[in-house]
């Protein structure tokens, strides 16, 4: 399962590409949108910052943006900053290695092999302008629907 915070990492990202090229976003601005808690954004964006996914630009205009273009930034990687390693089992990541009693001898490591490949296909070839271009495309079928009584 991916965490609260990282849904909220994931839609703060994806509000800064449906805006990139419109000058810096306000961290309320960006929370109204989404639906997150503004204090918990702020914390998440420093993050985000320190990571080098986005920038920021102090004073009455500034708020943040995307380092990279939308295009280049993909779920996946947002996903690995907040979460680590894409696992769907405890037992496949580095820190727990040795740890399960079927080391070595475990009939299941192919399909959680296949698991996480499936999953980090998913994420890794899904880009924020994907889903920018995804949300529009919505968003324009509901702009035209027609209704008949």
């Amino acid at each position: 399962m991916v965490s609260q915070k990282c849904q909220y990492a994931i839609r703060a990202v994806f509000e800064l590409a449906k805006r990139k090229g419109g000058g810096p976003v306000k961290i309320s601005d960006i929370a109204e949108a989404q639906a997150i808690p503004p204090r918990f954004l702020e914390v998440i964006l420093n993050q985000l910052r320190r990571a080098g996914f986005v920038h920021s630009r102090r004073g009455a205009t500034g708020g943040y943006f995307l380092v990279r273009q939308p295009e280049s930034m993909t779920v996946g990687e947002i996903v690995r900053f907040v979460e680590g390693p894409l696992a769907p089992v405890a037992c496949m990541t580095d820190k727990s290695a040795g740890a399960c009693a079927l080391d070595g001898n475990c009939a299941f490591i192919g399909m959680w092999r296949r698991v996480a490949a499936a999953i980090s296909e998913v994420y890794d070839s899904t880009s924020f302008q994907n889903l920018v271009d995804s949300a529009a495309a919505v968003r324009d079928k509901d702009l035209h629907l027609t209704y008949f009584i």
